[in-house]
Formats: structure tokens, C-alpha cells, sequence
């Protein structure tokens, strides 16, 4: 069973975890994908990240 660090609450379900889109940004340079933050539903502490895909127009403004 996986529980999360801060509060021990039990990770067992999608439901239990909430997924954030985060910016990409460094200066002034935009990055093209998209970042995210794996956080837990019951105290919002992250306990992981990812990249995934490219955001449109690679991130620049439209």
C-alpha cells in the first residue's frame, strides 16, 4: 500500500491523486511541453512530476 509522506493518507486510486499543470518558464524563454506536478488530493503535497507533450505553437504566445 502507498501512502503519501506528509500526511499518510493511502494512494490507492486515481481519485487520490491530482494532477497540475505547471508554467514552463526560465527567464524569458518559454518551453515547449508541458510540465506537471503529481500532488496528493488530501493535503496537496507533491510527491512526483513529469513532462508530457508539447504544448501548441511551442509555447509561445498566440
Amino acid at each position: 500500500m502507498v501512502h503519501c509522506p506528509e500526511c499518510q493518507s493511502t494512494l490507492s486510486s486515481s481519485e487520490d491523486i491530482a494532477f497540475e499543470e505547471t508554467e514552463a518558464r526560465t527567464g524569458f524563454v518559454r518551453a515547449s511541453k508541458r510540465f506537471y506536478t503529481a500532488n496528493c488530493a488530501s493535503c496537496g503535497m507533491t510527491i512526483g512530476s513529469g513532462v508530457a507533450g508539447a504544448k501548441a505553437n511551442g509555447g509561445g504566445a498566440t
